[in-house]
């Protein structure tokens, strides 16, 4: 056997997917981006993520459920978890305790909180304090545009939905940094301390208020302010979710337009594909359930996390209404957790072990284990459920790649995967490779966008 015929057969293809991408192919694959850019100007947080989901949800014929509700084979249905999560299931035409396929997102990424209670003025300025969600480089948050989204419960028990800084005609907020000529010994410190947490304070104006015999003037006019357009107190802010985002809508990127920047990629370019193809299969053989979950970027933690049992007390009900072994059903599920990986960067190839890294451009990205230094905090698929999803992708043409976060004990991180594989459920990690990855601006490929897309849509055939 000559050489190339013998590195054909042995050596794993590493193909790009512009390689054999049909003009049909990526003109859908534009028309999914140009759509998926829409998704995530809009939905900026995990509230807004459900909303839009819920809307989608409803133009396809879902039905919103509660516990108690009748179940049918051929139903669709959503669940609201407390405006912040969302699970979907359509109900499949084969019996259900040959298990339902499941796919697994989260909506919620690093952000800019306001403490609870923010307002206050110094050196002429008004300020929110804030306590940052996710984990974050501090600095990369200061000196950019930022939107203030988010909910006020006010004393009397209404709602107040507040969004500014999305529209052109809205002001922006702002962290301050300091002047390099200045800046001498923040210079000297490492990146980790050159912006503390405690620095992260957001800039909201600086008109006092007209009356110069009162007291911290420009605070109080900003609380003028917010009462004369919302209604609130300074008290309401103790009940209220308020957070800063960059203001910048998506865009493409390159001469190509091949690749696309924007806030929330992580996880937000896994979770409208995975709600898509649930949306495009109407009517499922298997039973299908999309979980679109909160607090992930801080340990799936709350009743809004995949720590939290809705899920499971879901799949009883499916179970029950259907008269199958709840047991049976979740020990033949399988799930694909959709978590996006770091896309490996020629630019810091250091912290890279290339051989294993997932590049733009190569396709939806097949992730065994995650966790850091050992493993540690990752349920690392097993080989069968590997080679079942890999034979899937294989057979249906999706364009696959296999890769880790980065060099072992350089650093690593988590997904939901292990939350889901402690309820006896086969589940492995799948996603999008990321540049810049909880930056405020992150950037990911159409091509590997639409390869996730495909990705779900077979596996949920």
């Amino acid at each position: 056997m000559e050489t190339k015929e013998l590195k054909e057969k042995l050596f794993m293809a590493r193909p790009n997917v512009y390689d054999d991408l049909s003009e049909e192919a990526r003109a859908e694959m534009n028309d999914f981006s140009a759509k998926y850019m829409r998704f995530i100007d809009i939905a900026k947080t995990e509230r807004e993520a459900v909303i839009e989901g819920i809307k989608m949800l409803e133009e396809a014929g879902f039905k919103s459920f509660e516990f108690g509700d009748k179940i049918e084979k051929g139903g669709k249905y959503y669940y609201n978890n407390r405006g912040k999560a969302l699970i979907a299931f359509a109900i499949g035409s084969e019996n259900v305790e040959k298990g339902i396929r499941i796919s697994v997102a989260h909506v919620d990424s690093p952000r800019i909180d306001l403490k609870q209670c923010p307002v206050y003025e110094d050196g002429n300025m008004g300020f929110f304090k804030t306590h940052y969600y996710g984990g974050i480089k501090k600095y990369q948050w200061t000196a950019i545009p930022l939107a203030l989204h988010g909910v006020v419960y006010r004393a009397d028990g209404s709602v107040v939905d507040v969004c500014i800084g999305e529209d052109e005609n809205d002001p922006v907020f702002y962290i301050n940094d300091l002047l390099p000529h200045l800046a001498k010994n923040q210079m000297g410190k490492t990146l980790a301390e050159g912006i503390t947490g405690e620095g992260l304070n957001i800039l909201i104006g600086s008109e006092p208020y007209s009356d110069k015999d009162a007291d911290q003037r420009i605070k109080l006019h900003m609380l003028k302010l917010l009462n004369e357009k919302y209604g609130i107190t300074e008290a309401d802010f103790l009940s209220a979710e308020l957070t800063c985002v960059p203001a910048d809508k998506a865009r493409e990127i390159g001469f190509d337009r091949s690749l696309i920047g924007g806030y929330g990629h992580d996880d937000r370019v896994c979770a409208y594909p995975a709600l898509r193809a649930l949306l495009d299969h109407p009517n499922p053989e298997h039973t299908l359930m999309t979980i679109l979950a909160d607090k992930e970027e801080i340990g799936s933690n709350g009743n809004t996390g995949m720590e939290c049992i809705i899920f499971v007390d879901i799949i009883t009900e499916i179970a029950n209404a259907l008269g199958a072994n709840e047991r049976l059903v979740r020990r033949n599920s399988k799930c694909l957790s959709a978590d996006v990986n770091a896309a490996y960067d020629p630019n810091f190839a250091e912290v890279y072990e290339r051989n294993n890294s997932s590049f733009i451009n190569r396709g939806v990205v097949l992730t065994k284990y995650t966790g850091s230094r050992g493993k540690g905090g990752t349920s690392d698929a097993s080989a069968e459920f590997v080679g079942f999803v890999r034979s899937i992708f294989d057979r249906e043409g999706v364009i696959w790649q296999s890769g880790e976060l980065g060099k072992v004990d350089q650093g690593g991180g988590g997904t939901v995967a292990m939350y889901v594989a402690e309820k006896d459920i086969d589940v492995v990690d799948l996603g999008v490779p990321v540049i810049s990855m909880h930056a405020p601006w992150e950037v990911i490929a159409k091509a590997d966008l639409y390869m996730t897309y495909k990705a779900f849509s077979v596996f949920n055939k």
